[in-house]
């Protein structure tokens, strides 16, 4: 990797260990087991108080410690043989270094509103952050010169506590970052400045990044810090400084806090300030990607720089699309982020007032002309050239909800792909399934993950190692629930009694499922509650009960989130399903992994199509935990049948159809397969085992984070790149030729139409193909640069897909008329059955569709 780390911090540690620094200060730790363990061999009680903190841990340790373990030869032997992995892991050879050697000096960055590695650095809230952190740690192990960009929150999101009436009390903390797996971001020192404190006789002078972004009629500096990812540099950026005003100084300290004047105003700082220092590090960029609009503000920066060059704007955005890649994650409209228009101008009045000729052109890009709003996404999209969903259904999701933006094209051409969500496998696997796993499949499958012949040979694993081994884990998480519903209570000041009676809490040998996620609405984690009679005829079987785990938090702002966590509690309350139904505070990262590898179902029930992929189903799959859910997101293409249980509901049903189709489904599928097959068998159930190993065989070769950065990688950063190095090649050539196109054709295409139509009437029992012809008059645009087809349907088993037909130019009539010739299927009659359309193309278009003009006739 091209970017060096800068390590400024002396954590003082005997010579014989000195590069745990090393290792405290890259988060390549929290996904090494032999790293945390050797962490936590150090002081394990400060290792748990401390969130697997290693700075923190190795900061306020005692040094007498310290130099005892630095003499230990059991611990210097681990630590040697941790030191020995992580050197080894730097040097391989990456799958990117041999699939794209040529590649390998041009970065991706990748902007992401948040970032979730690890417990240790909570700079995240859920889904998005945590999928943000997995992408980066596969980019590491696969070598993708890949750079993360965010924004440091130096409150975090929250710590959530719970109150006795099930009330979330968000509770906001102010992180020491001099305790945190984190440093500032170094640069050359400038002549005429001073260089960093501290640093050392002889060092190239550096100094401390900051950068200044323009926010309306002020400037907001921001400090970069550096998070290390393995490979990967992460930049986060700060307004936390002495020289802002106390309101900008806050823009930065919490994630999703504040009206829409600081999410603006956050967007700005990521978007624009994220360039500013990307360009500031000197880190040669080829490939943008904008991960969820929060964002999307990059794509203005990136264009005032080409205009500085002396670029007009039409070809200025023809270069910034041509290397961007959008992810969208909201398949609800509601979900975009969109600012009214005067708020939208008041923050980028600095912009608008050096170049006042372009403010129409940049107000366009994301202007939403019905609702008189500037929306992220519409930016997002009318600036990248490649654009994806996170899951089969979501992509499908997304081009319904943008057709209209697309000029009103069939549904399966709006030019919006998917790449399904994967999980980080080292991250979230246990490490005993590591160690299983290891014993029976080939040797390379952990560098091989996403290779489904790797995992064929989990049938060999014997049920008794698979069994004991899910066992051990149920009963860790178990352990973790006690802990955290003692904490719960004693912080309440509940009686002592109330205290002891959580040791009974949930019992191993009971089919536990859990449940974890965020509290929106949507999620609906109270279904389950719906029927609470029949709930409590399943909890409270005296030979085969069932007992629930549930976490999670509501923003603070979600007031029905928020209900639905006090509901939770109050049924987890009453006496008959106290101890059987509980609900744990403060879900994080390292909750998370006790449940999604202790649990043994995996409950996901949400409004479908609302959960645009979902991944915590993902990587209970890989843990051996089988999942039961709506086929909604990525489990609408990862069921089988067979591999887990699909909770159905009517195609195309209302909201409240499937809230009892669901509810209803739930209660079947536990009563009737899945707590039998759970007890059957016992004390080894051999067919729930079977269904265990069938999930990780199926599932995990395919919903890891691996197999999704080699998709983005393959299908969007590489062809972005090569279509950026031949659109800025020869001074921008191609893409003045591209720009110049598009302006002509979107100024000409009202003179394209289809004139006349000769459909020839067939015989009703006809079977020969017959031939169609059609006139369409061109105007100015040279018919060599449109496509002319035919659409009809086909009906299929369960939809209708649509039939493309080429027409073919037979002759030219004169004043750019041209007639075409096709032949269709003979019962095919023009208006009922069939029509004809005609659109602009391009050698040089990333995608079909991708100027939104058709004709149809």
């Amino acid at each position: 990797m091209m970017y060096t780390m800068f390590h400024r911090r002396d954590l003082a540690l005997p010579p014989a260990i000195g590069r745990l620094t090393e290792l405290a200060f890259n988060l390549w730790f929290s996904w090494n087991d032999g790293a945390k363990e050797l962490f936590a061999a150090i002081e394990p009680k400060l290792w748990d108080q401390f969130r697997h903190n290693p700075v923190r841990l190795l900061t306020e340790t005692d040094a007498a410690v310290l130099k005892e373990r630095s003499e230990d030869e059991a611990f210097l032997q681990r630590y040697r043989d941790v030191m020995a992995e992580w050197d080894a892991y730097r040097e391989a050879e990456t799958w990117f270094q041999k699939e794209y050697p040529q590649h390998t000096r041009q970065a991706i960055a990748y902007f992401s509103a948040e970032f979730g590695f690890h417990e240790s650095l909570p700079i995240y809230s859920g889904g998005l952050g945590v999928l943000a952190g997995d992408h980066c740690k596969s980019a590491s192990d696969l070598g993708v010169p890949l750079v993360g960009i965010g924004l440091l929150y130096k409150k975090g999101y929250f710590d959530q506590k719970l109150d006795t009436e099930g009330g979330q009390l968000a509770e906001n903390i102010a992180y020491d970052f001099n305790k945190l797996p984190i440093v500032p971001a170094y640069v050359p020192v400038l002549e005429g400045q001073a260089p960093a404190e501290g640093q050392g006789d002889g060092a190239p002078p550096l100094r401390e990044l900051t950068v200044d972004v323009p926010l309306a009629e002020r400037t907001v500096r921001l400090k970069v810090w550096q998070v290390q990812v393995g490979r990967v540099p992460v930049y986060l950026l700060d307004a936390d400084l002495e020289e802002n005003s106390p309101w900008d100084r806050e823009l930065t300290a919490q994630l999703y806090g504040g009206n829409q004047d600081i999410r603006i105003a956050q967007e700005v700082l990521l978007g624009v300030g994220g360039v500013k220092a990307l360009r500031a590090l000197g880190i040669p960029t080829g490939t943008f990607h904008i991960n969820e609009g929060h964002a999307a503000f990059l794509s203005f920066e990136r264009i005032r720089e080409q205009l500085d060059k002396g670029l007009p704007f039409h070809v200025a955005l023809e270069v910034i699309r041509a290397s961007t890649v959008f992810t969208t994650h909201t398949p609800v409209p509601a979900g975009h982020d969109a600012f009214p228009l005067p708020m939208f101008e008041y923050y980028f009045s600095r912009l608008f007032t050096d170049y006042p000729s372009a403010r129409r052109e940049w107000t366009l890009l994301g202007l939403d002309e019905p609702k008189q709003l500037f929306n992220m996404t519409h930016l997002a999209l009318n600036t990248s050239a490649l654009r994806n969903g996170v899951s089969k259904l979501h992509g499908h999701v997304s081009r319904e909800m943008f057709r209209a933006f697309h000029g009103g094209i069939d549904v399966p051409e709006v030019p919006i792909g998917h790449v399904t969500n994967g999980v980080h496998l080292n991250t979230w696997l246990a490490p005993e399934l590591k160690e299983l796993f290891g014993r029976f499949l080939p040797g390379t499958w952990l560098r091989h993950q996403a290779n489904k012949d790797s995992w064929k040979t989990v049938d060999l694993v014997p049920s008794e190692s698979l069994w004991s081994v899910h066992m051990e884990l149920k009963q860790r998480m178990i352990r973790l629930a006690r802990a955290n519903l003692r904490e719960q209570r004693r912080r309440n000041s509940l009686p002592a009694d109330r205290i002891e009676e959580v040791r009974n809490y949930l019992s191993p040998d009971a089919l536990t499922i859990g449940f974890a996620r965020r509290f929106a609405t949507y999620k609906r984690a109270n279904l389950i509650f719906n029927d609470l009679d029949r709930l409590d005829r399943l909890v409270n079987d005296p030979n085969r009960p069932v007992q629930f785990v549930f976490a999670g938090k509501a923003h603070p702002a979600d007031h029905p989130g928020q209900e639905m966590i006090r509901e939770i509690y109050r049924v987890s309350e009453t006496d008959r399903f106290r101890g059987k139904i509980v609900l744990l505070e403060n879900y994080d990262m390292n909750m998370a992994r006790h449940l999604v590898q202790g649990v043994d179902v995996w409950l996901n029930n949400p409004r479908r199509p609302y959960e645009a992929s979902g991944t915590s189903g993902q990587k209970a799959a890989m843990n051996g935990v089988i999942n039961f859910s709506v086929l909604d997101g990525w489990w609408e293409e990862g069921y089988d049948g067979a591999n887990g249980w699909s909770i159905e509901s009517s195609d195309g049903a209302d909201a409240g159809t499937q809230e009892r189709e669901n509810t209803e489904a739930i209660y079947r599928l536990l009563e009737t397969e899945i707590v039998p097959l759970y007890y059957n068998q016992r004390p080894l159930p051999a067919q729930w085992i079977a269904r265990m190993k069938r999930s990780i065989r199926t599932l995990a070769p395919v919903y890891n984070s691996d197999r999704m950065v080699m998709e983005y990688v393959n299908e969007f950063y590489v062809p972005a790149l090569k279509r950026t190095q031949h659109f800025v090649a020869n001074r921008y050539d191609e893409a003045t030729k591209v720009a110049d196109y598009k302006r002509f054709i979107r100024k000409n295409w009202h003179y394209v139409r289809v004139a006349e139509l000769n459909d020839p009437q067939a015989h009703p029992n006809a079977t020969t193909p017959k031939e169609v012809t059609a006139t369409v008059k061109f105007g100015p645009v040279w018919y060599k640069d449109t496509a002319v087809e035919i659409v009809y349907y086909e009906e299929k088993a369960d939809r209708w897909d649509p039939v493309i037909v080429t027409m073919e130019p037979v002759r030219e009539l004169g004043d750019n008329t041209v007639l075409y010739r096709a032949t269709i299927p003979p019962h095919l009659q023009h208006g009922p059955h069939y029509s004809v359309r005609v659109y602009p193309v391009s050698a040089n278009f990333a995608r079909r569709f991708e100027l939104p003009l058709v004709t149809t006739f």
